[in-house]
């Protein structure tokens, strides 16, 4: 009997060693994929690994062994679901892999963002410093953590951790309820309360047809005046050039971006075509320590490996 054929689509997007499932299998990777390549190489594949290459109907329609999509990350927004249920095709992902690397580099954002350091490092590197009549360059206005009130959409394991670090720097965390709500859990804000008062705003909820342009321009202008936004989940939560023009109009303090529409972002975009010192944008690499990626890939194999054990987890 011939062992299953297990093939990662888009291997060059987890750059550290991944090690094979101890089950009997062939394993052929590729460094990346189109969809139409995907629907030619899956044609023998019992287990479909992906991180980015979308697994559409028309995909699953040309793999007719395919038992296991194993998504090489959290979100799995790419996959048809419907379309793989209706097959009989399992869907699993990775969980909680990425804790503290995305809770820090949300803070990160946050305190570069608060304490100015785009705006200063600009200052020093065009001599006002050198040219300052005292010991120190007074620029851009900073503010402290510490008080500011955060709030956080989405409370799972990444909001909570970043909650947890938010609160060590004395800031008033708050987490925020789903907008349109009929009620309000307690310990937790109304989306427009949350809009209207939160100093910082940061998100951390999965991209649904729900939260799609979640933040839009008319959630933007609800916002606290000067108020900072952050989001290190997925670009399609924001309405990008509204966010611009809130910057722009200096209605909104400030934005740390990890994440973008379209990635990557081949066709430009507004966020990418302007240089405000109060807009910071990171490649979506929140996720990409080498240890947060060594986990991802260890969880992973284990996934595959339980699958193919008759005992699958993670399943979506």
């Amino acid at each position: 009997m011939s062992q299953p054929q297990i093939v990662f689509l888009d291997r060059d997007t987890l750059p550290v060693p991944v090690h094979r499932p101890a089950s009997p299998h062939q394993w052929i990777e590729y460094p990346a994929s189109s969809v139409a390549q995907a629907a030619e190489r899956l044609g023998g594949a019992a287990v479909a690994i992906t991180n980015k290459v979308p697994i559409t109907a028309e995909v699953l329609a040309a793999a007719p062994l395919l038992k296991l999509v194993a998504v090489a990350a959290t979100g799995y927004n790419i996959i048809d679901l419907d379309a793989c249920r209706a097959r009989g095709v399992a869907v699993c992902n990775i969980r909680d892999y990425a804790i503290h690397g995305v809770a820090e580099h949300t803070l990160m954002l946050l305190l570069a963002l608060a304490r100015q350091l785009p705006a200063y490092r600009a200052d020093v590197q065009d001599g006002a410093w050198q040219r300052a009549p005292g010991f120190c360059h007074f620029g851009a206005p900073m503010r402290d953590l510490a008080g500011l009130r955060l709030c956080l959409i989405g409370a799972g394991a990444l909001g909570q951790a970043t909650a947890h670090l938010a609160r060590a720097f004395g800031m008033d965390v708050r987490f925020v309820e789903r907008r349109g709500a009929d009620t309000v859990r307690d310990g937790y804000l109304d989306f427009d309360s949350a809009l209207a008062s939160a100093d910082v705003l940061s998100l951390h909820c999965p991209l649904t047809d729900d939260t799609r342009n979640l933040i839009d321009a008319a959630a933007l202008a609800r916002m606290k005046p000067g108020a900072l936004l952050l989001n290190t989940a997925r670009g399609g939560l924001v309405d990008e050039a509204a966010l611009l023009a809130a910057l722009q109009t200096g209605h909104l303090g400030g934005a740390g971006i990890d994440v973008l529409h379209e990635e990557p972002p081949r066709r430009g975009n507004p966020l990418l075509d302007v240089s405000l010192p109060n807009l910071i944008v990171t490649p979506h690499v929140a996720w990409a320590s080498e240890q947060t990626m060594q986990r991802l890939a260890g969880q992973l194999t284990d996934n595959i490996d339980a699958f193919l054990k008759g005992e699958p987890r993670n399943l979506v």
